[in-house]
């Protein structure tokens, strides 16, 4: 996630006639920023296809790790220095909203008769408020498990023992089950045996990356197939992070480390993310996002997909997508919306995901991903299939959201690392929330 500067040229070079027939734009530069270093190689391609077609606009794609990408955003905001095009998180929308650092495209979308129906459903309304649109969709994702094949193998199991999992926070459910048999101890006993040594575990049933306050592939998907609502509803004003169901889900997989021992405890896990416990072979199955999967096809490590458990609610996967968006402060708005009508247009959305890095916005550069993961024999139905209304649900969205997320990311954590009853815990974070409204 990262992209930062911008192109800085003279109002006079701001002068142009896009689209005209045999008009040339003048000479300008638009800063493109984003943190996915995978993606930055695919979208040069898309830039060379624009270039191509818009004669004197040049793309300059600028990409940071994700820590950067923020930081010096922000500070660019502030300097007006900031890229003219960038990659926008949910999680950050409603600050940049109320910062005035971005620019509205609803008229320049009305104009150009823009089909927001095009994308996939729900994803260009996140980036709607109050009628006005702040940026286009540019891809989604959702959650699915990683398998270690060998070692599901080694535990005489099969992809189709993992393939309908259910869970529950009482006893776990099939899923418990199978992680715990995947779970191994340095002696060769498994987690579901008698003797197995919890201080001394060569292979973890299950690990995640350190869990936050959304906790997006570490704990929501688990939440949410139980009934737990993050909060009452898209901008809305109370959170329900008091609710018993997240309580006892959390509780859940606490337990899982601290008491059963099968599963990698948030203190081991440190700032480790789910791709290098899984490649260093530390964890049976690890649950991810869509957008890692070729960091898995990468590890070395020979793995496959499957759905996220059902609860008493079906199966559920948070649903997020990335948008672009226009700095209100660029110095050249007509040439950034034909930068950013374009990335969110067919062509450079089909390109995208032939690439298979990210499933593009749109249903066509959708199926171009999973055509291309097919062609490399890697099966990503698990993430695809649950992309419906029905089983994905969104990222929790409101003002106040990013000291909301430090207050209920501190809690959600000592919960996980066992300071306290969870109930206790998260409701006194929950009524902190909720008191900044």
């Amino acid at each position: 996630m990262n992209r930062y500067l911008t192109g800085a040229l003279t109002a006079a070079t701001a002068l142009t006639l896009i689209g005209a027939p045999g008009a040339r734009a003048a000479d300008v530069t638009l800063t493109y920023a984003m943190w996915d270093a995978n993606q930055a190689p695919v979208y040069g391609k898309c830039a060379a296809k624009f270039e191509a077609a818009h004669p004197g606009i040049k793309i300059d794609i600028k990409q940071d790790s994700w820590e950067n990408y923020w930081t010096t955003l922000s500070t660019g905001f502030v300097s007006g220095t900031a890229p003219d095009v960038f990659v926008d998180h949910v999680s950050r929308f409603p600050e940049f909203l109320s910062n005035g650092v971005l620019l509205d495209l609803t008229d320049r979308i009305a104009a150009d008769k823009v089909d927001m129906k095009g994308y996939m459903p729900g994803l260009a309304e996140t980036w709607n408020k109050d009628g006005k649109q702040w940026g286009l969709p540019k891809d989604w994702d959702t959650i699915a498990l990683v398998y270690n094949k060998k070692k599901l193998a080694e535990a005489g199991l099969k992809e189709s023992d993992l393939q309908n999992l259910d869970w529950n926070p009482k006893d776990g459910g099939s899923f418990a089950k199978a992680v715990a048999h995947l779970a191994v101890d340095q002696n060769g006993k498994r987690g579901d045996e008698a003797g197995f040594d919890k201080s001394k575990v060569a292979t973890y049933g299950w690990a995640t990356s350190t869990a936050d306050a959304i906790g997006q592939t570490s704990w929501s998907f688990l939440a949410a197939s139980d009934g737990f609502k993050p909060i009452d509803k898209s901008w809305g004003t109370h959170y329900n992070y008091d609710s018993p169901v997240l309580a006892e889900t959390l509780s859940w997989l606490r337990d899982l480390a601290l008491k059963q021992g099968v599963s990698l405890s948030q203190e081991q896990t440190g700032m480790l993310q789910a791709t290098a416990i899984f490649a260093a072979g530390k964890a049976a199955i690890v649950p991810d996002g869509s957008w890692n999967i070729a960091a898995y096809r990468d590890s070395g490590v020979e793995f496959g997909f499957v759905p996220v458990p059902k609860g008493s609610e079906g199966r559920k996967s948070m649903f997020n997508g990335l948008a672009d968006s226009i700095w209100a402060g660029t110095k050249h708005p007509d040439e950034a919306w034909e930068w950013v009508k374009y990335l969110g247009g067919s062509e450079c959305q089909t390109i995208v995901g032939e690439s298979g890095v990210v499933f593009p916005a749109r249903p066509e550069g959708t199926k171009a991903a999973e055509a291309a993961h097919k062609a490399k024999g890697l099966d990503v139905s698990a993430f695809v299939d649950v992309a419906t209304p029905e089983t994905t649900f969104p990222i929790p969205m409101s003002e106040h959201g990013s000291e909301i997320f430090s207050i209920l990311t501190a809690a959600v954590q000592n919960v996980l690392l066992g300071r306290g009853d969870a109930a206790t815990i998260l409701k006194e974070a929950n009524e902190q929330a909720n008191g900044l409204f």
